[in-house]
């Protein structure tokens, strides 16, 4: 739930394992690193580089029909972890893998 209640409030969490330091995404009870069990949540920074994506044209779903086209895409985000996410706010043809990209949030809570 803490993930979530951050999601909402517009930051983005990281799993950050106490007993090896590394991060990881998503978080979760345990490292996948090493399996330590004292794990904890770290804000991330919301910076990142575009790793690839694909534009979206047909997805019959809710909330995503309302989106239609929108570009899904891998970030790798600057603490060393890639996550799946859309791009917002630019346009499909200025995209380029490797550019720098911040993070944002879009509220969808009336849109499900």
């Amino acid at each position: 739930q803490p993930f979530w209640d951050a999601a909402k409030a517009g930051t983005l969490m990281l799993g950050l394992c106490g007993a090896c330091g590394k991060v990881h995404y998503y978080p979760r009870p345990m490292c996948p690193h090493c399996w330590s069990e004292d794990v904890s949540l770290s804000p991330a920074s919301g910076k990142g580089v575009l790793y690839t994506w694909s534009t979206v044209f047909v997805n019959d779903l809710p909330p995503f029909r309302e989106m239609l086209p929108y570009v899904a895409a891998q970030v790798d985000l600057d603490e060393g972890v890639r996550i799946t996410t859309n791009m917002i706010d630019c346009d499909p043809k200025d995209l380029e893998i490797g550019m720098p990209v911040t993070l944002a949030f879009r509220d969808l809570t009336n849109a499900i």
